[in-house]
């Protein structure tokens, strides 16, 4: 199981914690918002993140882009402000992999294409904004052919 957030913008929510409880790792889809997040999240599970249009572009912590294979499934990561607004089918037709990841609209939102592939966006975990409730997600990968992909927004409300 692999707990997906984005948008924290230096905030991690005490609500975090349990959502990611049992999770082997912890993908982040931009504006981290400073090192401190990282490492609260760290201490949950091992963190992949990459960095958003309010994050320093020269942080080694932080990638363009992160592309991940778990349990045969290929998951991409990118904050997404790259296209402009992005939007879930914007994502899945300039990047390969099964699963792709966004942030930076703060809506929570599951598309799954005729083909199997899925992009999500977990929503905005961080300081309420845009009158959105915040949300992360976990991403369960059940081994199989094909594999099973199972996505979940969970509230922080």
């Amino acid at each position: 199981m692999v707990g997906v957030i984005s948008d924290t913008h230096g905030l991690v929510r005490p609500g975090v914690a349990a959502a990611f409880a049992g999770v082997s790792l912890i993908l982040h889809a931009g504006d981290v918002g400073g090192p401190a997040v990282l490492a609260a999240l760290s201490a949950i599970a091992p963190v992949a993140a990459v960095f958003g249009n309010v994050d320093d572009v020269h942080d080694p912590s932080l990638a363009r882009q992160r592309v991940v294979t778990l349990g045969g499934v290929t998951i991409h990561v990118s904050h997404g402000h790259e296209l402009g607004p992005p939007t879930a089918e914007r994502l899945l037709a300039r990047y390969r992999g099964d699963v792709v990841i966004f942030g930076h609209t703060h809506k929570a939102v599951v598309f799954r294409q005729d083909d199997g592939r899925i992009a999500f966006n977990p929503g905005a975990a961080g300081p309420r904004r845009f009158d959105v409730e915040p949300s992360v997600a976990r991403l369960t990968i059940t081994a199989g052919e094909p594999a099973a992909i199972d996505v979940a927004i969970i509230s922080l409300a």
